[in-house]
């Protein structure tokens, strides 16, 4: 089994002979040197400054791994994308198609709208159980998710999708610690702890959906909620709405709320709040604890992992699009 492998520290990686190296500082600034396993690596996320040598990129690049780059302050910068091994023409054309004409995009991306908000109800619903009280809440989305069937066109289903995550943010004050207040959404920079978590959680479903849609023979710049655009891989972008709810919001209510991350883990900069190196850590070990969860399928009857869900969804859209069978978006059901 492959694991996504995290790099945390400044570092340089080098290739000597078939054996990649990274070398980096520890915290006492003595030099260090790793082996890197690359035959056991799925994906790569490189967080700080990390360089990488031609010929360690062209060594990972035969091994089709996916590298993620992000920030200093943990934003999303772009992905090493090796050339794609599994490619279909007619696929291609059929995703295009989808896009160019008006209902054949609508119907994909009112499904991605749709069961985006049925997996926001999901977890309010489990902290109604929980006696807090969300039914105000809980019927202003439902409502939004009606109203998603009746829209005409994406930047509606946009709208309405907005609509629903303002309303689901908010609902976080009733559950959450008062020093995780949410007060609006503010992406860069982040201007408070709850931000700088949801936008840290959201640019790593963002990645993983990249990752999943290159194993697959999908296209990641066409897409159908989100316009597609010559500088991100859009798709990623639709794929990340339905599992942002499972993957980087369930992760911040585990680690807020059972106190493993507090006040200390942030820092300040200018207006902006942001995960330290040590709330960092934390945060991308119980997100590879999300994704190695296990869940019983129910069509496949066995046991696969939450990061499995998301490949299966990209071949769920493929059937759609060859016209296999419809698209039904992923919906929590546990």
């Amino acid at each position: 089994m492959r694991n996504n492998y995290y790099i945390t520290v400044n570092a340089v990686m080098e290739r000597e002979h078939n054996t990649i190296y990274l070398f980096y500082k520890n915290e006492e600034g003595e030099k260090q040197r790793r082996i890197i396993p690359v035959e056991k690596i799925y994906a790569i996320y490189c967080y700080g400054n990390v360089t990488i040598k031609s010929g360690a990129l062209s060594y990972l690049m035969r091994h089709g791994i996916v590298v993620h780059f992000f920030n200093d302050y943990g934003f999303y910068e772009g992905s090493f994308y090796p050339r794609e091994k599994l490619v279909s023409g007619d696929l291609l054309i059929k995703q295009a198609e989808h896009y160019l004409y008006h209902e054949k995009r609508m119907a994909i991306a009112r499904e991605f709208v749709k069961g985006a908000i049925d997996n926001l109800l999901v977890n309010l619903r489990y902290y109604e159980r929980q006696d807090k009280d969300l039914k105000e809440e809980i019927e202003k989305i439902a409502q939004l998710a009606m109203n998603a069937e009746l829209a005409n066109d994406v930047k509606e289903l946009m709208a309405i999708e907005g609509n629903a995550r303002e309303i689901y943010y908010k609902a976080f004050n009733k559950f959450l610690p008062s020093t995780f207040h949410f007060d609006r959404r503010s992406r860069q920079p982040p201007a408070n702890r709850i931000n700088a978590l949801l936008s840290f959680g959201n640019s790593l479903v963002y990645s993983t959906c990249l990752t999943e849609i290159y194993n697959t023979q999908l296209n990641p710049t066409i897409s159908y909620l989100h316009e597609p655009s010559e500088r991100r891989f859009s798709l990623s972008l639709d794929l990340a709405e339905l599992f942002k709810p499972l993957l980087a919001d369930r992760v911040i209510f585990k680690l807020v709320n059972k106190r493993i991350i507090g006040e200390d883990d942030f820092r300040k900069e200018l207006n902006a709040c942001l995960l330290n190196k040590v709330g960092r850590k934390k945060f991308l070990q119980a997100y590879d604890e999300k994704l190695k969860t296990t869940i019983k399928h129910k069509s496949l009857r066995r046991n696969i992992s939450y990061q499995r869900l998301v490949r299966l969804e990209c071949y769920k859209l493929i059937k759609h699009l060859l016209g296999m069978k419809d698209y039904k978006a992923f919906r929590i059901w546990w």
